[in-house]
């Protein structure tokens, strides 16, 4: 039985518990400032709640004794403190973050860490990278590779094409910092909100738009291998301009806050939402161009006893599976791990993995035996 902190008792941090308890192999703990927030975690056997605020080091420190890892599932704003704990308490550490300083934090602990620090476990960054590095293995030499996400409902109904599905302040801070690409072989920067294209899946159309921080670690580890590498938001035709209205025209990017404040009073949640996944890669195999791509819808889906939605089933799925696989020792026990050091085809055989599989559409699982069949 292995002891977990999970510390955030949100929408991604209470599944992550009931996920991890609901196997029998792990006993949670989760932590957070909020009282109602933790009432709200159903009692189950095996999972606990604690009241902490993560900015109280004496205390989140004495929380870690005796844990085998802590899952960081609070704002991003405060990632980077769960991680020196961490270090200090000398056990394994995973997150979600999508924020690039944060990951940079982390990087910079590895070298004197005793124990896994794996950051960025969701989905994108997390299992993007995973798909991306499977694609650019495929291939002799690798020119191009282009990673597309986007967390939307199923059923749009205003002018922004949107719903909050997740961490409103997460995505205005990803539509708002530099991003990370590799152009003509070169790791550069390049605008938020900019390079927009439109393209359709399955018969529907879709747009896409630089954000910050989907790749994760992807263009350091493919420096020097690929002319062509970016990461773009998947969004429905028409919202990267009202976005762009609001963060640049109107300048709410420099007022972060007012922005949230006016979108969570405005925009509606939904259950019925859809996360998009499509990546490409071209380059030489056998002595041809060649291109390899990965398409999956992954819907809202019930586990461990209840229905969740698309983007809390892709994130915490993803991170509960590099957990499994982290107690399984198949990843490296100490030091800073990639997203891209995870085999797609062994988070896929993992029983958390396997449900980004579920669904219509060209599964993940069909695409590994067409690649295995090839």
């Amino acid at each position: 039985m292995h002891k977990i902190l999970v510390a955030g008792a949100g929408h991604i941090g209470s599944m992550i518990a009931e996920l991890l308890v609901s196997t029998g192999d792990y006993q949670v703990t989760v932590a957070d400032q909020s009282p109602a927030a933790l009432a709200a975690i159903p009692r189950r056997d095996g999972l606990d709640t604690l009241e902490l605020s993560v900015t109280d080091a004496d205390r989140l420190q004495a929380a870690m004794k005796g844990r085998f890892a802590v899952i960081s599932a609070a704002p991003y704003s405060v990632t980077a403190v769960i991680a020196e704990a961490a270090h200090r308490a000398g056990i394994h550490y995973l997150d979600l973050t999508e924020d690039v300083r944060t990951t940079q934090i982390v990087k910079a602990l590895a070298p004197t860490a005793t124990h896994a620090l794996i950051p960025q476990c969701g989905l994108a960054p997390g299992f993007i990278s995973i798909v991306g590095m499977d694609l650019a293995r495929r291939f002799e030499t690798l020119d191009t590779l282009r990673l597309r996400v986007g967390a939307l409902p199923q059923f749009p109904s205003n002018a922004l094409g949107y719903n909050l599905t997740w961490s409103t302040a997460g995505v205005i801070n990803e539509y708002c910092q530099p991003c990370e690409a590799i152009v003509q072989g070169r790791l550069t920067a390049v605008p938020p909100l900019e390079e927009l294209e439109h393209f359709a899946l399955d018969g529907i159309q879709y747009e896409a738009f630089n954000t910050s921080g989907g790749l994760g670690t992807l263009c350091t580890t493919l420096a020097g291998t690929v002319r062509s590498l970016n990461y773009r938001t998947i969004r429905y035709p028409g919202h990267r301009d009202a976005m762009k209205l609001l963060l640049q025209d109107l300048r709410l990017a420099e007022r972060p806050a007012v922005l949230a404040d006016v979108l969570e009073n405005a925009i509606p949640g939904t259950s019925q939402d859809v996360v998009v996944i499509f990546a490409t890669a071209t380059g030489r195999r056998n002595g041809r161009v060649w291109q390899e791509s990965y398409a999956h819808s992954v819907y809202p889906q019930v586990l461990a006893g209840r229905e969740w939605t698309a983007i809390q089933t892709t994130t915490a799925c993803s991170v509960c599976a590099i957990l499994d696989l982290l107690v399984a020792g198949r990843l490296p026990q100490t030091g800073f791990v990639r997203q891209e050091d995870i085999r797609l085809d062994e988070f896929l055989a993992n029983r958390f993995g396997r449900a980004f599989a579920a669904d219509l559409g060209t599964t993940a699982a069909e695409a590994v035996a067409l690649k295995d069949a090839s």
